[in-house]
């Protein structure tokens, strides 16, 4: 059953928030290609928070997009990996970054155009 995403309280208008957010694009990006420990992650994702990072991927982890395995090992090895329903999405989000990179210079200059205009 498909909701109405235009109705406030339609499911599917959260779902979107965690797709469309730049920090579960960039982490669904990097687990795609292979699997991940957290602060191989943190490194990768310049200007990210541990903390953001860390509610990021349990978002992601609780919406099935992402597992997490925990190896027995001193310390613990705690790894992330992306889940068939997030392998899903990669091309759709691949689509979004493509675009946003061949259009950006379109819209810098829309944007100093308007700021422009104000001034």
């Amino acid at each position: 059953m498909r909701g109405d995403v235009y109705a406030a309280n339609c499911p599917t208008r959260k779902l979107l928030d965690r797709i469309a957010d730049k920090w579960s694009v960039l982490i669904l990006l990097l687990l795609s290609g292979e699997a991940m420990r957290f602060n191989a992650l943190k490194r990768r994702v310049e200007g990210v928070s541990q903390k953001m990072l860390s509610q990021t991927l349990r978002s992601l982890e609780r919406d099935g997009l992402v597992t997490r395995s925990v190896i027995a090992t001193v310390p613990v090895t705690v790894t992330y990996a992306i889940t068939p329903l997030g392998s899903g999405l990669i091309g759709s989000l691949r689509s979004m970054i493509d675009w946003a990179e061949t259009h950006m210079g379109e819209v810098t200059a829309a944007q100093r155009t308007y700021d422009d205009a104000l001034n």
